[in-house]
């Protein structure tokens, strides 16, 4: 009878922290995402130009960058559990702080959604380590489909938000903080199991020396930044593109929807191949294909047909390889500490790659007054990404 009832607690226990981890997945990305259909509406209502309105998605990337190095520190010393109880609250505050309508404010929120972001970004994948390590690719597909599907529903309802409910930008971006406030109350049973990590200040400046030396930790970093880059670039800056295709602003938002839910399958299948091979080359290369195909489609055929074509190629490409890049810091780790540390180096500098993006596409559409050079840009990243990945792919761990 004690055994039952210890396995219905463990069994009860597990169901709460994977629903935990799915919310806390859901506010992983539709802060951020809300923003690139609204980009026009608040360039126009502040008066910035679209370099100005390209560091609103990038200021959330400098955070990743600089947070992502501080916090498997942080996992260390207070807990998992508890810094992504406090990334949340950081979260929740920068919505809130950011919809105040002040230039000034919206900068700063929008650095602080970042830090809440960044902190349950780098801590997630050691906890699926930690409690799933013979189910790593199925609970990331779960969480990492949960994260898009809800930066899908970002991209997809702020526009019909602030125009079509006549509530204006500033409530199209508050919204999203009532989606935080029910994963922080979610998230608080995680407070009780809380577990610092035992270790000495040598140890752990040891093991991330070791880390920054290892060429496969570089590789997943840079297969992580390149995705990242492609990801938020496209967030940002391909709804503006594509309006000047034929279609209005709301039109091409949704497009940005469809991108997005296209690659839900993908996001989720994708981990759980991935976790089955050896290794992960043969994906990294059929990812890059679907790139190709999708971007190539918006480059040279132009009619609403293949727009959608190209975009929906374009989320088959996104959903894969974002969950195939926190999937490989999984598998590349041998540990929940080592996953946790792959994962704030891939994290750090890949978003600090990723971080140019937005800034330099607004500058080539203020240049070139055109959204072709970007997509030529676009294309590049893709082959870069295929040859990043095929080293990320490999069968090893990253201090083996």
């Amino acid at each position: 009878m004690v055994t039952l009832a210890k396995e219905k607690d463990i069994s009860a226990k597990k169901i709460v922290l994977l629903l935990g981890i799915l919310f806390v997945a859901f506010n992983l990305r539709p802060a951020i995402t809300s923003v690139g259909p609204l980009v026009g509406e608040i360039r126009f209502d502040l008066g910035i130009s679209n370099s100005e309105a390209g560091l609103i998605t990038t200021l959330p990337l400098l955070s990743f960058a600089v947070f992502s190095l501080v916090a498997p520190k942080l996992g260390i010393r207070f807990g998992n559990e508890i810094m992504i109880f406090a990334g949340l609250i950081a979260l929740l505050s920068g919505i809130m702080i950011r919809s105040t309508g002040l230039l000034s404010t919206l900068f700063i929120g929008t650095a602080l959604v970042g830090v809440g972001i960044a902190i349950s970004n780098v801590l997630l994948p050691s906890i699926v380590k930690n409690h799933y390590p013979h189910k790593i690719g199925l609970i990331t597909g779960v969480y990492t489909t949960s994260m898009s599907t809800f930066a899908a529903l970002g991209s997809g309802i702020s526009f019909p938000i602030s125009q079509g409910l006549q509530l204006g930008w500033r409530n199209a971006l508050l919204v999203w903080s009532i989606l935080a406030v029910i994963a922080i109350i979610i998230w608080i049973p995680q407070l009780k199991s809380n577990k610092k990590v035992e270790n000495t200040t040598k140890d752990i400046n040891s093991r991330l020396n070791n880390i920054w030396r290892s060429p496969l930790a570089w590789q997943v970093t840079i297969y992580m930044g390149l995705q990242s880059f492609l990801f938020y670039c496209m967030i940002a800056w391909l709804p503006e593109i594509l309006s000047g295709s034929m279609l209005s602003i709301s039109a091409a938002g949704w497009m940005i929807s469809i991108m997005q839910i296209a690659g839900l399958p993908m996001t989720f299948l994708t981990p759980v191949f991935a976790d089955r091979f050896r290794d992960q080359r043969g994906i990294v290369v059929f990812i890059g294909v679907l790139y190709i195909i999708g971007i190539s489609s918006l480059l040279f055929l132009e009619s609403t047909f293949t727009i959608i074509l190209g975009v929906i190629f374009i989320g088959l490409g996104q959903g894969a390889s974002i969950s195939l890049a926190l999937t490989m810091i999984g598998l590349r780790a041998a540990s929940g500490k080592e996953a946790a540390e792959l994962s704030g180096m891939a994290q750090s500098v890949g978003y600090a790659l990723a971080a140019i993006g937005p800034v330099l596409i607004g500058y080539l559409i203020d240049l070139t007054g055109s959204g072709i050079v970007p997509l030529y840009v676009f294309c590049g990243i893709a082959v870069l990404l295929v040859i990043a990945g095929l080293g990320a792919g490999r069968n090893k761990t990253i201090f083996v």
